[in-house]
């Protein structure tokens, strides 16, 4: 059995999403087979913008925020979903990992010595979606937000990030061909990977 928190990132609340239907069925697999799930819908999370150091540094953090900290330290492995907007993931992905992922709770240290994971331990696995074929943006554009996430942001803290599914063309996909991905994320939801 597997602890496992589910992140789905795309901002848009008002309808279900290809992100949605992907968290979802990973989701629903897993608890089908035993596994322990936890599910965090981004766009409706309080997530504010930090604007300095000293916000990131402090211990008084949001209420949603304290509760997604409390649910990472819970969690085994993580699926985080997000389309793929302007190259990156959308601003308030990177502003749930700068929120949550703070100095004394995701690292230890400081810039001078140096810091320490705390969240080692941890799995991650990644699901982009974008407009472009997924290997145009992984050959072409070099996959940047996708290398940023897993080495910047996610191994800084601990958490092996190197299993990643990539979506691509999503506009252009058959019903049988979406059927197929969310197998494919039912199947995964089930092993936990």
């Amino acid at each position: 059995m597997t602890r496992i928190l589910v992140l789905q990132g795309h901002p848009d609340t008002r309808s279900s999403h290809l992100c949605h239907q992907l968290a979802e069925a990973y989701a629903s697999a897993a608890e089908e087979n035993g596994h322990l799930v936890r599910r965090m819908e981004l766009g409706k999370t309080d997530i504010p913008i930090l604007r300095s150091r000293a916000e990131w540094e402090s211990r008084n953090v949001p209420i949603d925020i304290g509760r997604a900290q409390e649910s990472l330290v819970w969690a085994d492995h993580l699926l985080i979903v997000f389309p793929l907007w302007l190259g990156d993931m959308p601003a308030l992905v990177k502003a749930f990992f700068e929120q949550v992922l703070r100095p004394g709770f995701a690292v230890s240290g400081d810039v001078g010595s140096g810091f320490k994971p705390l969240l080692a331990g941890r799995s991650a696995r990644i699901v982009m979606t974008m407009g472009m074929p997924a290997f145009v943006y992984k050959w072409y554009f070099g996959a940047h937000c996708l290398k940023l996430l897993q080495r910047n942001i996610l191994r800084f803290v601990g958490i092996k990030a190197d299993k990643t599914t990539l979506i691509g063309s999503v506009e252009k996909l058959t019903e049988r061909q979406r059927l197929e991905k969310l197998s494919e994320m039912r199947r995964l939801g089930a092993a936990a990977c």
